[in-house]
């Protein structure tokens, strides 16, 4: 997975690639250029006493060092600029896809998940693709020419470097092989961090009033102790890399030194060629040393880029037609055609063998206990999720043919949980219609009953709202909710239980504001209040996900045993 990420997501740079792969290969070869030059101002300028020669030598040396921090500093840019643009496109990648998930598969990752994902884990992604640029590239360059020229000086002592390679190759890969899979085990204890905080974060009103604090410092804890073990774990073996190869690389030297100048001593070896073959050794095992330092990351990488394309390969269950209808031969019909709903693997359905049409100007209420697929009827009119039995039918097309611009934009939808985003009461309006003008939005407003507490703001629409809308209550995050809805005007009113949170005479002036605006389109309310729905043109019973009743109040209370039941719960004084 990581290699076709990698593919596909710098196949854009490969220029940029290129230069950087050129600039990295100047740097090296300036960089094994100089010992090379250092060996002949000893064996030749200053064994001879050659001051002339020293000066000139040292010259070049100092030229050769320009060209290398030219091209290294080069090759970091580009390399850096690189790994960047990488990491915004594999994000932006990442974005367009979620947004493309119906409510299964946001279900299934889970929004903790998913924002590490698209974090922690495209960063470490990242990393490696800049550690690549920076590093990676020359450690091979690095090894072969350092190989290359230390035979060049001298061939008797290249068994040593036969000798220490394996030796360091071995002992890297023992400590990695113990670091993969504590790599894999930490992203998902990250995942359980972020869940536990997020959760927190969101329900902390909920914590404090059932004063639930210590348990959930203790939730906390726990969680954050399992990511700081393995966290430990990697990082003792980690730890060891560093040392691992600092011994190696430091008895590398005194084993040159020792056999180095034995050969001096017998006359086999200049003094200079002995100092250019240390220093070769060390280039090598450098080389080495970085390229360890990249399969630490190489690792964690990999685990990253295994949860990235888990999500970039999932594809939506809501697919859009590839050749969508755009004009509908109706207005603001839904019909619902046996349709049901069932989840992958589950024994029972959630919804099954729906039938009923809620037409223009027309009012349909769907009531139910809870858990009998209330909110799941309504998530198959816009298509957050699809239809797995029958069809859901609006204009007298089935929504599963219909492009999904044009189906959404008849339908505005409130939602069972409120969500408003962080900015301005305008700033929520316009999600509906972002060219709004104020006297728009204050008439949605007073339709939803939310223009009173809205002019008592500070700002009036330029009021802030915090992120979820924390910073009002509940009823009035539903009305303004409402209103966002109200002021797209769609030919289809969806209202998932959005009226519970309203007191009881705010609720009857919302609905009585909302006849005259409403009055050619058609609206399906979802309720657990009676009181809500009475009015309501025809209203559907749901119960055991199947429909056990369609009529008016007056037709279901006599002939419909589940609703008259629900109807005797909720005010069986006042209708006897």
């Amino acid at each position: 997975m990581l290699v076709r990420i990698l593919r596909r997501y710098l196949k854009p740079y490969k220029r940029e690639i290129a230069i950087i792969v050129a600039f990295q290969l100047v740097a090296t070869i300036a960089a094994l250029s100089l010992p090379a030059l250092n060996a002949n101002i000893i064996d030749n300028g200053i064994l001879r006493g050659d001051t002339g020669y020293i000066l000139r030598m040292g010259g070049w040396m100092l030229a050769v060092s320009l060209v290398q921090a030219a091209a290294t500093i080069a090759a970091v840019y580009f390399g850096a600029r690189a790994a960047m643009a990488f990491g915004r496109d594999v994000r932006s990648a990442f974005f367009h896809k979620v947004i493309e998930f119906s409510s299964r598969e946001m279900g299934r990752f889970g929004a903790p998940s998913l924002l590490t994902r698209n974090t922690n884990d495209v960063q470490q992604v990242q990393m490696l693709v800049l550690m690549t640029f920076t590093m990676l590239i020359t450690a091979p360059i690095m090894m072969i020419g350092g190989i290359a020229m230390a035979l060049r000086e001298d061939v008797g002592l290249s068994w040593l470097i036969l000798a220490l390679v394996p030796i360091l190759s071995v002992i890297i890969w023992f400590i990695l092989s113990h670091m993969v899979p504590g790599f894999r085990i930490m992203q998902r204890r990250l995942d359980s961090v972020n869940r536990v905080l997020r959760e927190q974060i969101t329900g902390i009103r909920v914590v404090r009033a059932f004063v639930r604090e210590p348990f959930e410092t203790e939730r906390f804890g726990e969680a954050n102790a399992d990511l700081t073990g393995v966290s430990l774990y990697v990082g003792r073996w980690m730890a060891a890399i560093f040392p691992a190869v600092m011994l190696v690389m430091n008895v590398s030297s005194v084993a040159v030194l020792w056999f180095g100048g034995l050969r001096v001593d017998a006359g086999e070896m200049q003094i200079g060629s002995l100092t250019a073959f240390l220093t070769y050794i060390i280039q090598i095992l450098m080389s080495v040393m970085m390229a360890t330092f990249m399969l630490m990351l190489l690792p964690r990488a990999a685990v990253s880029a295994d949860r990235i394309g888990e999500v970039l390969d999932t594809d939506s269950s809501v697919v859009p037609p590839a050749d969508g209808v755009t004009i509908l031969p109706e207005h603001g019909t839904v019909a619902f055609d046996s349709a049901g709903f069932s989840y992958p693997g589950a024994s029972h359905p959630v919804l099954s063998d729906i039938s009923f049409v809620a037409r223009s100007g027309q009012t349909t209420a769907v009531i139910g206990s809870t858990g009998t697929g209330k909110t799941t009827l309504v998530n198959l009119i816009p298509r957050l999720i699809d239809a797995t039995q029958g069809a859901v039918l609006v204009d007298g097309v089935d929504v599963r043919d219909i492009e999904l611009d044009a189906l959404w934009d008849k339908i505005g939808i409130v939602p069972q949980t409120i969500y408003l985003f962080s900015g301005t009461v305008a700033s929520n309006l316009r999600y509906g219609v972002p060219e709004a003008t104020d006297d728009e939005m204050w008439e949605a407003l007073e339709i939803a009953q939310a223009r009173e507490f809205v002019e008592a703001m500070p700002d009036g629409l330029e009021s802030h709202i915090a992120q979820g809308g924390t910073n009002v209550s509940g009823g009035q995050r539903q009305r303004l909710a409402i209103a966002r809805a109200l002021i797209r005007k769609p030919e289809i009113y969806l209202f998932d239980d959005s009226f519970s949170a309203l007191d009881v005479t705010t609720d009857a002036r919302l609905r009585f504001a909302l006849k005259d605006v409403t009055r050619d389109a058609t609206v399906i309310i979802v309720a657990q209040r009676v009181s809500t729905i009475m009015d309501a043109d025809q209203i559907v019973v749901l119960e055991d996900g199947g429909v056990v009743g369609i009529g008016t109040h007056e037709e279901l209370f006599e002939r419909c045993v589940p609703y008259a039941e629900i109807v005797d719960s909720q005010f069986a004084a006042e209708v006897t």
